[in-house]
């Protein structure tokens, strides 16, 4: 019970309110494998977790639901907050990574079945289902390679040809095909025996959403579209467990339309400005269209920790789809072609201590903090991370970016550090270099929390015959 004491106090700490006291979130957060197997009767498709490294479990001596904080969904703390059996209100923090994966072996509604096997509150399991953190597939996939044997036991049951021959649900259908999964959208959706469920028991949250005034951040409402300036911190379209905290969910809610914005493309959460969000699916296929036939420019404004040279710069990113991405200024074969052009670069101040804890700017260890640059980029090709990547490459991240800034003063200590920069290093063979860019990768940090120095300041499309801007940065907040 230590572990999951030390949980509660962590959580009271960060100033959850209406969280510390509730035995519900202890057991949800506490929680060990056996205890689990134990209290299903085996219904838990034992280790088939996330496989991200951070997932985790912790110990607790109860897995028993607390009844009266379950059924009541009224049920208030001292200063009139809910129990923790519903996901709102929005915590300041997202909790530890947690994914469930089961195999049902009664039929029954969704939230039934989930709410008995993990022992969580039904109204928690609901909201699950709302946000879009739970998935099902109808036939289980295949286990990992660190599959214990009882994993792999349940595997072989559930997907034996003897077994889906009796399923009306998959004739007609691959295995592969059966095993492609789909988000649950109904509580009191059926699932049967041998589907596969996948279960975001803690999706990441997105507390800036309920701090926006919405209806300041609209550009312009048209009968297509709607143009909107994100704030940093938060998700255009969602995340694979969190549909719901949301840009197009919250814009939709704003303007008060009731068919939901469509979204047409995509910036990090940690950069604001400009976002087309499309009000039908058939104006969100022209756009897209758009952009694949390249009709769409968009500007940006960064704000480097160095300078940039003026004209375009060219790298190729590794093609691999995990944060942070490599560029390198050599062309390798299979990399991705990174183009983008500095028209502009100015010295400006570095934002004061007051805009920085605003905007919750993190400390990224850069040695010089007097002076920034403000460049205008033109973004010629749009890959995920382009323009971070690409400046820190140079030596010139953007401030706040904890997923970049850190290797790039690691560099400056160490030149060569870095197997794809100016200085890289010459290596005997391919194990070295590989074991190099493991090492590189290390070097780099964690994705920022809420903003950094980069703002969509305009998008345009058809030659210029839609053109819009976005507000001022927020490093420029101070000068108002």
């Amino acid at each position: 019970m230590m572990l999951a004491s030390m949980n509660i106090a962590l959580v009271a700490a960060n100033g959850c309110r209406g969280l510390g006291t509730s035995l519900a979130l202890q057991r949800t957060l506490a929680r060990t494998r056996a205890n689990f197997s134990a209290s299903v009767c085996g219904n838990y498709f034992a280790a088939r977790r996330s496989l991200s490294s951070k997932s985790s479990a912790f110990p607790c001596e109860s897995s028993v639901t607390d009844v009266a904080v379950t059924k009541s969904a009224t049920t208030f703390a001292e200063n009139g907050y809910p129990q923790y059996h519903r996901l709102l209100p929005c915590p300041s923090f997202s909790g530890p990574p947690r994914v469930e994966h089961l195999v049902v072996l009664e039929g029954g509604p969704v939230m039934e079945y989930i709410s008995k096997s993990l022992d969580l509150p039904p109204l928690y399991v609901a909201d699950l289902i709302h946000f879009g953190a739970v998935y099902y597939a109808l036939v289980c996939p295949q286990p990992p390679p660190t599959a214990t044997p009882e994993q792999i036991r349940l595997f072989k049951k559930f997907t034996q040809p003897s077994f889906l021959k009796g399923r009306k649900s998959i004739k007609g259908k691959t295995v592969r095909e059966a095993q492609k999964t789909f988000r649950i959208t109904r509580i009191d959706e059926f699932v049967e025996v041998g589907t596969y469920l996948r279960i975001h028991v803690h999706p990441k949250r997105f507390p800036r959403c309920y701090e926006i005034d919405w209806k300041s951040r609209i550009i312009a409402v048209t009968e297509s579209y709607v143009v909107l300036d994100k704030p940093a911190g938060t998700s255009v379209g969602g995340t694979t467990d969190n549909i719901e905290e949301s840009c197009a969910t919250f814009a939709t809610r704003a303007l008060g339309l009731t068919s939901p914005l469509w979204t047409t493309h995509q910036i990090d959460n940690c950069t604001e400005g400009c976002v087309i969000l499309a009000r039908t699916k058939e104006y969100c296929s022209v756009f897209h269209r758009k952009i694949r036939e390249k009709k769409v420019k968009k500007l940006y404004l960064a704000l480097a920790a160095a300078p940039v040279p003026i004209g375009i710069i060219t790298h190729y990113m590794r093609p691999i789809n995990i944060a942070p991405r490599l560029v390198s200024e050599d062309c390798i074969d299979g990399y991705n072609l990174c183009q983008l052009e500095v028209l502009e670069c100015r010295e400006v101040a570095w934002p004061d201590a007051d805009i920085e804890a605003k905007y919750c700017i993190e400390e990224c260890g850069w040695p010089s903090k007097t002076k920034a640059y403000e460049c205008k980029i033109n973004l010629l090709t749009g890959r995920t991370h382009q323009i971070r990547a690409q400046l820190a490459n140079c030596g010139a991240p953007l401030v706040g970016d904890s997923m970049y800034m850190p290797a790039a003063v690691a560099e400056m200590a160490n030149p060569g550090l870095n197997p794809f920069g100016k200085c890289k290093k010459e290596y005997a063979n391919e194990e070295d270099k590989e074991i190099a860019v493991t090492d590189w990768i290390s070097r780099h940090g964690k994705e920022p929390a809420m903003a950094i120095g980069l703002q969509a300041y305009e998008i345009s499309w058809d030659s210029m015959e839609h053109i819009y801007n976005a507000g001022t940065p927020w490093w420029k907040q101070e000068q108002l």
